[in-house]
């Protein structure tokens, strides 16, 4: 009888953990972008319970990527009718400006994990930008903040063709390289005139 005490216990802890999990607030890039291409990234959240309210903004690097639009995404729709936008898209450059929802009424708030927005991006320079959020603030049905969240930036990469290389070595990194070996060269010729 003991035994199933444990089993029992470790079974409800073990279920009750997920429970305990903070949200994540996350972007999905997925495979690389070509230049000239368009490319979509998905703001997605996981663990979240009773949300009712959210916003936040985004900083990308505009020499690789020029933000195109902002869709909002199905998840806190699935608690009942919501009301959405964006303040700013891509101006200035750089700048995803307070992207916000919120659902309408006096409603319970949406839990569990799903996409809040999709952002669309034209490719323009190789390379890889760095996307992080700022202005974060999400809210539960009591308009309380939600504690806990967790914001994880991700990576946006652009190739010039399929398989391409992403980083290009600097020119002043080829000079060094054959400084070196002229370098090399002459100590080379140094002793081997002294032998």
């Amino acid at each position: 009888m003991s035994k199933w005490k444990h089993f029992i216990a470790a079974v409800l802890l073990g279920a009750s953990t997920q429970a305990w999990a903070d949200p994540i607030l996350s972007i999905s890039t997925g495979p690389a972008a070509q230049v000239g291409s368009t490319v979509t990234y998905n703001i997605e959240i996981d663990d979240i319970a009773d949300l009712s309210a959210y916003q936040f903004s985004l900083n990308y690097d505009a020499r690789y990527l020029r933000a195109v639009s902002v869709t909002e995404g199905g998840f806190l729709a699935t608690a009942g009718t919501t009301y959405g936008g964006v303040l700013g898209v891509g101006e200035p450059a750089g700048l995803i400006d307070f992207v916000y929802n919120s659902l309408i009424g006096d409603v319970p708030g949406a839990s569990g994990s799903g996409l809040l927005a999709s952002i669309t991006f034209e490719a323009i320079g190789v390379g890889t930008s760095a996307l992080s959020f700022f202005d974060i603030i999400f809210l539960d049905s009591q308009f309380n903040d939600i504690a806990g969240l967790t914001a994880l930036g991700g990576e946006g990469v652009v190739i010039a063709e399929p398989g391409g290389p992403v980083d290009v070595p600097e020119p002043a990194s080829y000079l060094l390289f054959g400084a070196g070996l002229l370098g090399a060269a002459a100590l080379r010729r140094r002793i081997g005139a002294r032998v």
